[in-house]
């Protein structure tokens, strides 16, 4: 009942409300039950109800359970779920700064993306995002995506031209596969291992984790660890029911939202070469291509993106890569 109260008032665009003693706040995410991002949402959880001594419940729903990443970022933006876990390709459609980390081959490795994201892009997107009504709690993982298909193994980007692969509609991920000559289809997430399956799309692209956890080796034969785009979950709460926390809960949900994102950044890069071992062991045809070739086509790609986030939010971002 009150969680009910709490989002309609939110909804209707009342004042901030007033926390009651025991909070219970709802966080929604995408991930599997069996992905590092629902393993560290449970950490989270439970690190936070033990320092608040039970003041504040996190439940957690995984799996799309509170509708598809869209709709939870939305209802995250309007208050009727409080947290949500979504890439920065959802949330570009309130600030197209976020839009370019997912500038095909912008980072180095992970490390690399850490460095950037944690430090001066957070700075710069953080306020821009609280105008949106929410809060930047902290960066977690996702990976850098790679190619599977089931027509031939890819060692280089003539490889990859003329495939028809499965993407997200992100224009990011569209323009990296269509720069490297294949052609992009929009799929949703569930209807993807039915689509390769019949054959409607001859491959698709994910991080390692995902093809791992969803078994999509049962319908590719060739993965290639291209390690085109790389993205990551964004811890986020709606700022109202940020502003009704107290100063203590608030430090306390920051401190955790980072320890959390940190186990999940580990245990991703860990289980990705046990991932990839297992896939083998399964049959998957694996390549490790130079990636120098495949990152000197994507210039018009970049330049696609640039005409979407801006050329001013490219060039910062840019910047920061150095």
């Amino acid at each position: 009942m009150f969680k009910t109260l709490i989002a309609g008032a939110l909804v209707a665009g009342l004042a901030t409300p007033a926390f009651a003693a025991d909070v219970t706040l709802r966080l929604a995410h995408f991930a599997a039950e069996t992905h590092p991002g629902h393993v560290a949402a449970q950490q989270f959880a439970e690190r936070v109800a033990e320092r608040t001594n039970g003041a504040i419940e996190v439940e957690i729903y995984p799996a799309n359970e509170l509708g598809s990443p869209p709709e939870q970022l939305e209802q995250t933006v309007l208050g009727a779920i409080d947290m949500n876990l979504p890439t920065q390709g959802g949330l570009d459609k309130y600030e197209k700064a976020f839009g370019t980390v997912m500038t095909p081959f912008a980072f180095r490795d992970y490390a690399h993306a850490h460095e950037v994201l944690d430090g001066p892009f957070n700075d710069w997107v953080a306020p821009l995002l609280e105008e949106q009504g929410l809060v930047l709690l902290s960066n977690w993982e996702y990976g850098f995506r790679n190619i599977t298909n089931s027509v031939r193994p890819i060692n280089t980007p003539e490889d990859v031209a003329g495939l028809k692969l499965r993407t997200p509609p992100e224009l990011q991920i569209v323009a990296a596969v269509e720069g490297l000559g294949a052609s992009a289809t929009q799929i949703a997430f569930p209807e993807l291992p039915n689509a390769l399956n019949q054959g409607v799309v001859d491959g698709q692209e994910n991080p390692i984790g995902v093809i791992y956890h969803f078994k999509l080796d049962e319908f590719q034969d060739h993965l290639a660890v291209t390690r085109h785009v790389y993205n990551s979950m964004v811890h986020v709460i709606n700022k109202n029911v940020w502003d009704g926390l107290t100063p203590e809960q608030q430090t306390i949900i920051r401190e955790e939202s980072v320890a959390a994102g940190t186990l999940m950044r580990e245990m991703v890069q860990a289980q990705e070469e046990d991932e990839l071992a297992k896939l083998e062991e399964r049959g998957m045809q694996i390549t490790r291509p130079d990636l120098a070739p495949f990152a000197a086509k994507v210039g018009p790609a970049r330049d696609r993106v640039a005409e979407y986030t801006g050329r001013e939010n490219m060039d910062r971002f840019l910047s920061f890569l150095d």
